[in-house]
């Protein structure tokens, strides 16, 4: 009865420690799922080396894309086109695993693994066609690329003291052998050859702990039959229960030390937040330049063909003039090239629309311009560019205060200069010595039958030789777990392992280069904060100043439509030649041309303001949270 108690409270222990190496909590992982799907009796117990299954990429537009197509065009307003962004844009798509990634990240850095290096790079989004044509950008630098104090990402964590393994193993391995030993003397065997059976069984589990402490519980038996004729118990079973305790005490020792990744892999999951909002910031910026120009496009290809239709008009009055002899027929040919001239330019400006057409849609569908229904679509934009009569003055302070606060590249910056701070403690332990406390307990067993191999005879009686075994011995599994479990037959070890290295060099190495990447991080914080003051100051100036030239425009255009009519009326009255007449519609041409020209500066130079202070998705009513969902609850504009 005691021997099957005993045989049962070992099975309990096992069964306590197992599920500790299998029943750890699932991390619940944004976009993955566990495959397969359906739950049987074993689930629990396989989920653990089970691929996570990751939803295939979704390229299917948002239904807010067909419900703006209307009689093949596209009626677009800035707000759906930002909706339109955050719904479909694939730089915002793809930076939506940045996050996931990180938790993924974080999980491995919970198992005592390294962290894998992740990106921190930003897409600026698509320029428009001026720039392509040009040859120029026109959009929003951001500073922290142009400093370079955001780093790419990478943490490299196999420097420093090496990380316990957080999860636990469970371990087990079994071995059968046949063994013949010749004997030299058969005195202490009885026999001149001894034949051995053996199977050997282990079975344990492994775990490490953020303290610097492994732990090592296992359960070792070995069976042996062999020919032995002097052996009291053949066969016999021994086993024993080993518990081995191993704490750092210099190197490795203490959680923070042994928590460091854990601790960075949380901050990178914040890190990849704020760049995920930089992207939506980057894009949403875009957006709005690339809509701005296109309303500013649609606006000059009107321009052009205004002047078309006075260049046509002056050219069918000197027809008109030269069939009744009141002209030379020399200026029909001056009328007829201009006439020439603004069709061209008519031209270049209407497909100057079409490519701006073309970069839009591609920035708003995941398919880009794939489907015949948005690639032959014309973009009809809904709403126009102003500029109020009166500009809110926010002292530069505030302004430079504002984009401290908001600027997710200041706080990436701050993040990497912690993740730095944190690493730091990994190498400063690994320049101190190895000294580890081990400690063992182990208790012992044997058990066995009788021998039943014939016994040896005794010369001196002529008897079989009188085998007597230890009671306490005989029997089976219950007697041995019996022993063991009661520690009739305990083993004590502790001891130390001391490694002192006598140069450290490497070490001395890895601290040294992690101090000099903290203040090269501190200096570019710095060089960051600086160029922040920068930005915000030429985004002002920028501002401003497209907003006096604006206003030069608008009365240059005055003034210019004021000159041409004064110009038709003396040209009328022969006072004046078709040279100045044509001149001077020139000129207003390039008047409403550069007064369209300055608004849609001004309302770039706006947008980049805003991002330089970080309030872009405040301006434009940008949630984060329908940013990361992919989904904008708003619904689309009326359609006109």
């Amino acid at each position: 009865m005691k021997s099957v108690q005993s045989s049962i409270a070992l099975f309990c222990v096992f069964v306590l420690l197992v599920p500790g190496a299998f029943g750890q909590q699932q991390m619940n992982m944004p976009g993955a799922v566990l495959a397969p799907k359906e739950i049987h009796w074993y689930t629990p117990f396989t989920r653990k080396y089970t691929p996570f299954d990751v939803a295939p990429i979704n390229l299917a537009n948002s239904p807010r894309l067909e419900y703006l197509i209307r009689a093949g065009n596209i009626y677009l307003s800035l707000q759906d086109a930002i909706a339109l962004a955050l719904e479909n844009n694939l730089d915002i798509e793809v930076q939506r695993y940045g996050p996931r990634l990180a938790e993924a990240n974080l999980l491995r850095a919970q198992a005592g693994g390294l962290l894998r290096g992740q990106t921190q790079s930003v897409s600026a989004g698509p320029s428009s066609a001026v720039s392509q044509l040009n040859g120029g950008s026109t959009s929003f630098t951001n500073s922290a690329n142009s400093t370079g104090a955001s780093s790419n990402g990478t943490i490299i964590t196999s420097t420093g003291t090496s990380l316990p393994n957080l999860d636990p193993v469970f371990f087990t391995n079994y071995n059968w052998a046949h063994s013949t030993n010749l004997q030299s003397s058969s005195f202490a065997s009885g026999t001149p050859t001894q034949i051995f059976n053996a199977g050997n069984t282990s079975v344990g589990i492994q775990q490490g702990f953020l303290s610097g402490t492994t732990a090592t519980l296992g359960y070792t038996s070995q069976n042996i039959a062999s020919n032995n004729v002097r052996s009291e118990i053949n066969p016999v079973r021994t086993g024993n229960i080993n518990l081995q305790v191993t704490q750092r005490l210099l190197q490795g020792f203490g959680f923070a030390v042994n928590s460091r990744n854990i601790r960075i892999a949380k901050n990178s999951i914040r890190l990849n937040d704020l760049v995920f909002k930089q992207q939506v910031i980057a894009i949403v910026s875009s957006v709005i330049n690339l809509y701005t120009d296109l309303v500013s496009f649609n606006e000059n290809v009107k321009v052009n063909r205004q002047a078309l239709a006075l260049n046509e008009k002056l050219y069918s009055d000197n027809k008109k003039q030269v069939e009744i002899g009141t002209l030379a027929p020399i200026e029909i040919v001056k009328a007829e090239a201009e006439v020439a001239s603004s069709q061209n330019a008519l031209t270049q400006s209407e497909t100057q629309v079409l490519q701006q057409e073309t970069i839009l849609k591609n920035a708003l569908s995941r398919t880009g311009v794939a489907s015949p229904s948005v690639a032959e679509a014309r973009i009809i934009p809904t709403d126009n560019l102003s500029i109020p009569d009166v500009e809110q003055i926010t002292p530069i302070q505030d302004l430079v205060a504002l984009a401290l606060a908001n600027r997710p590249e200041i706080a990436q910056t701050e993040v990497n200069i912690e993740n730095t701070r944190i690493q730091l403690q990994g190498t400063k332990s690994q320049l101190r010595p190895s000294l580890d406390l081990v400690g063992s307990m182990q208790n012992n067993g044997i058990a066995g039958s009788p021998n039943t191999v014939v016994a040896p005879i005794d010369p001196n009686t002529g008897m079989p030789i009188l085998r007597i075994a230890n009671p306490a011995f005989l029997g089976g599994f219950g007697n041995l777990f019996d022993q063991i479990l009661s520690r009739n037959y305990p083993n004590y070890s502790v001891g130390f392992q001391l490694n002192i290295p006598l140069r450290n060099r490497s070490a001395q190495a890895d601290l040294l280069n992690d101090q000099l990447s903290l203040r090269q991080g501190e200096l570019n914080q710095r060089k960051q904060i600086n160029q922040v003051r920068v930005d915000v100051q030429n985004a002002v100036i920028g501002l401003q100043q497209s907003r006096s030239q604006h206003q030069s425009a608008q009365k240059s255009r005055i003034l210019q439509e004021q000159t041409l009519d004064a110009e038709q009326k003396k040209y009328a009255l022969g006072a004046s030649t078709i040279f100045f007449v044509i001149q001077a519609q020139r000129d207003l041409a390039q008047a409403k041309a550069s007064e369209v020209s300055a608004l849609s500066t001004y309302n770039r130079a706006k947008v980049s303001l805003y991002s330089a202070t970080g309030q872009t998705l405040e301006r434009y009513n940008v949630t984060l949270d329908e940013a990361i969902k992919g989904q904008v609850s708003r619904a689309p504009s009326a359609l006109p």
